[in-house]
C-alpha cells in the first residue's frame, strides 16, 4: 500500500487521447515512426548485404538482415556449405523488399555470384583455402561450385593417389586451393590434391629419413599392376615384385591382395635417394623349405599339383613354394623322345616319387614312371630269344627300324632282317612310321635296354631254296630293272634280284642292254650268305662261241694229227726199207772185205 502512494500520476498525460485510441502522449506518431526506421537498416533491391541464419528447414533457411521481416532462401542455395547452422553469417542478394504477402526476398546464390569473380581473384592471391561443392562429373574431372562460379577440377588434382571411382565425390563438399585462373574467358582450375601435398612432403621426408633394410611397415595397396603391387607407406610408395608377394607361384597380384587393403610389408632395398623403394610381403613368413617335414626322404612318394609345363618336363607344386621338377623322361619307361605335355597339363593333381632332394639348394627331381614296375626287369621272361610279337613302328634310320613293342620295350630291325630277297635302301621303301610290323627277337641287351629283331625270320630262307635253282652256270630269263654306273639289277624269277655289270650286258650285236629289257642271264656267281646272284648275259654268246671254235680247234687239232699219223707211217716205212736194204749193202761189203 506505501508502494502505491509513492505512484505519481503523469502530470502532462493526454486522457482526452486515450479515449480517442491515442496513448503516445505528446510524441506524435511521425515521430515514432521515424525513430522506429532509423532502427531498422535502410536496404535496397538488388543490393547485396550480410544477414544472419535465424532459422532452416530441409527447404529454407530464414535470414535476419535487420530489416522490419526476415528474408527466406532456398536450402538448396546452399548446397556447397552442408555445415551451415543458426546463428552463421551469409551474405544475400535483396531481390525484393516486400512481394504480394509482404515477405523479404532474398538468395544466397545471385550474392556469392555478384562477388564471386573478386572474391576468386582474391583465394588465389592470398592463397587461401576455400569450400567448394562439387556438382557433377566431366571429361577429365570434376565441376565445382565456387562461390557460384562453376570451376573445374581435373581428375588428377583430386587426391594424391589415383581415383578409381569419381561418382563418389559428386554431391560432396571440399576443401580447394585455386590454382589457376583464365582471366580472358574466367576459366576457374582448383585442385584438392594441393591442399595434402605439402603435408605429406614433411610425412615423406620423416619416413623417408628412417628407412631400413628390414624394417616392417604398414602400408595400403594403392594399385595392382601386373608385374607387382604398389603400396603406400604413408606418402611415400613403394613397390613389391610379383616374385615376393608370395613364395608359391602367383600368376596375378590380384590372387594375394587387394586395392586398399592395408597389408604389413617388410623393405627388401632402395636406390641412394630412397625414391625407389622395394618391399616384400613373403619375406614375413618362413621359407617353405624350412618347414618342410624333415623325415621326407628319396624315394617317398608326394602329391602335388602342375603348376608349369615346360617340354622338357613339368614343376610340381608339392606345397606353396616347394616345387620338385619331373624330367620328361622320368615320365615313362619308353626311351623315345616326347614332349612333357604328352603326359600332363597345368592343374593336373598327380602323384610322384621322390628321386633326389636337396635342402641347403632347396631343389627337388621327381619321377612318375617309378610307380610302375620297370619292364626291362624281367625282359628274358616276358621276350625271350625266337619269340615273336607285334611292334609298332616308331622311327626310320638309314641303317633300320626303330619300333616299340611295349611302352619302354625298343628294339632295332637292322635293314637286312627286313626281307630275305628284296634289296632294300631305305626301311621306307619297306613299312611306314606308325605302322604295325611283326617280329621275332634275334638278341637281347638288358645293359642298354635294347632288343634285335627281325621281320625275315618269320619265314623259311629262300635261299637255301635259290641255291639249287640258281646254280653257277645255269641260264635264267630275268628282266633290267634298274641301271646304275657299276651295273644293273636284274629281276629274276621267284622274285629274287640279280646283278650284272656292264662288261656283261653287252649283247651279241656289240650293244649294251637297257632297262626294262628281257634277256636270258648266266649265272656266274652265288653267295648265300651275302645274298648275291652276280648274272652275265654276254657270257651265254661268248660260252657258245668258245664252244664252237673249241670244236673247230678240236676238229683241226684232229686232222692234223690223222695226217700226222699217216705221214709218221710212210717214213717209218720207207725208214724200215732203207735200213733193211742198208743192212744187206753192209753185210755184202763185209763179205768183200773179208775176201780180200
Amino acid at each position: 500500500m506505501e508502494n502505491l502512494k509513492n505512484i505519481q500520476p503523469i502530470a502532462d498525460f493526454d486522457w482526452d487521447a486515450l479515449e480517442q485510441g491515442e496513448s503516445y502522449g505528446q510524441v506524435s506518431k511521425d515521430d515514432l515512426v521515424k525513430t522506429y526506421d532509423n532502427t531498422l537498416n535502410t536496404v535496397k533491391d538488388k543490393d547485396v548485404v550480410m544477414g544472419t541464419v535465424t532459422a532452416m528447414n530441409k527447404r529454407e533457411v530464414v535470414v535476419n538482415i535487420g530489416f522490419k521481416s526476415d528474408g527466406v532462401v532456398p536450402m538448396s542455395e546452399f548446397r556447397y556449405n552442408p555445415e551451415l547452422k543458426v546463428g552463421d553469417e551469409v551474405e544475400v542478394y535483396i531481390e525484393n523488399q516486400e512481394d504480394k504477402k509482404g515477405q523479404l526476398i532474398l538468395s544466397h546464390k545471385k550474392a556469392r555470384a555478384t562477388r564471386s569473380w573478386d572474391r576468386v581473384n582474391e583465394a588465389l592471391e592470398k592463397d587461401e583455402i576455400i569450400k567448394g561443392y562439387i556438382k557433377c562429373r566431366t571429361k577429365g574431372g570434376m565441376i565445382v561450385d565456387v562461390f557460384g562460379i562453376e570451376a573445374f577440377l581435373p581428375g588428377s588434382q583430386i587426391d594424391v593417389k589415383p581415383i578409381r571411382d569419381y561418382d563418389v565425390f559428386v554431391g560432396k563438399t571440399m576443401e580447394f586451393k585455386i590454382v589457376k585462373i583464365n582471366q580472358e574467358f574466367k576459366n576457374v582450375v582448383v585442385s584438392h590434391k594441393a591442399l595434402i601435398e605439402a603435408e605429406l612432403e614433411q610425412q615423406k621426408k620423416d619416413i623417408i629419413s628412417k628407412l631400413e633394410k628390414g624394417q616392417v611397415l604398414e602400408g595400403t595397396v594403392k594399385n595392382i599392376t601386373s608385374y607387382g603391387v604398389f603400396i603406400d607407406l604413408g606418402g611415400v610408395d613403394g613397390l613389391i615384385h610379383i616374385t615376393d608377394l608370395s613364395w608359391g607361384r602367383v600368376s596375378h597380384p590380384e590372387e594375394i591382395v587387394k586395392l586398399d587393403e592395408k597389408i604389413n610389408v617388410v623393405i627388401l632395398d632402395f636406390d641412394d635417394e630412397k625414391k625407389r623403394i622395394a618391399l616384400g610381403l613373403k619375406q614375413l613368413t618362413p621359407h617353405p623349405w624350412d618347414a618342410l617335414d624333415a623325415d621326407l626322404k628319396v624315394g617317398d612318394k608326394v602329391k602335388g599339383k602342375v603348376v608349369v609345363m615346360a617340354d622338357y618336363g613339368a614343376f610340381i607344386e608339392i606345397a606353396p613354394g616347394v616345387e620338385g621338377l619331373i624330367h620328361v623322361s622320368e615320365m615313362s619307361w619308353t626311351q623315345h623322345l616326347r614332349s612333357a605335355q604328352d603326359f600332363m597339363k597345368v592343374g593336373d593333381e598327380i602323384e610322384a616319387v621322390i628321386l633326389t632332394l636337396d635342402r641347403d639348394e632347396r631343389k627337388m627331381s621327381l619321377g612318375i614312371k617309378q610307380l610302375k614296375s620297370d619292364p626291362w626287369e624281367d625282359i628274358e621272361a616276358r621276350f625271350p630269344v625266337g619269340s615273336r610279337h607285334t611292334a609298332k613302328v616308331r622311327n626310320f634310320t638309314n641303317f633300320g627300324v626303330f619300333v616299340e613293342i611295349e611302352e619302354g620295350v625298343d628294339g632295332l630291325i637292322h635293314i637286312s632282317d627286313l626281307s630275305w630277297t628284296k634289296k632294300i635302301k631305305h626301311p621306307s621303301e619297306f613299312t611306314q612310321i606308325g605302322a604295325e610290323i611283326e617280329v621275332q627277337v634275334l638278341e637281347i641287351d638288358k645293359e642298354n635296354r635294347r632288343l634285335s629283331l627281325g621281320h625275315k625270320q618269320l619265314e623259311e630262307n629262300p635261299w637255301d631254296v635259290f641255291e639249287t635253282i640258281f646254280t653257277v652256270g645255269s641260264i635264267h630269263e630275268g628282266t633290267i630293272i634298274e641301271v646304275l654306273d657299276k651295273g644293273a639289277v636284274i629281276a629274276l624269277p621267284y622274285g629274287v634280284e640279280g646283278f650284272a655289270t656292264p662288261k656283261h650286258l653287252v649283247k651279241e650285236d656289240g650293244s649294251q642292254a637297257q632297262a626294262d629289257e628281257k634277256l636270258q642271264f648266266k649265272v656266274i656267281e652265288f653267295n648265300k650268305e651275302a645274298k648275291r646272284i652276280i648274272l652275265s648275259h654276254s657270257r651265254i654268246f661268248e660260252d657258245e662261241q668258245k664252244v664252237a671254235k673249241k670244236e673247230v680247234s678240236e676238229k683241226k687239232a684232229s686232222t692234223k694229227r690223222n695226217k700226222k699219223e699217216e705221214d709218221s707211217t710212210m717214213i717209218t716205212g720207207a725208214v724200215e726199207k732203207t735200213t733193211l736194204g742198208d743192212i744187206e749193202e753192209l753185210a755184202a761189203l763185209k763179205e768183200k772185205l773179208a775176201g780180200k
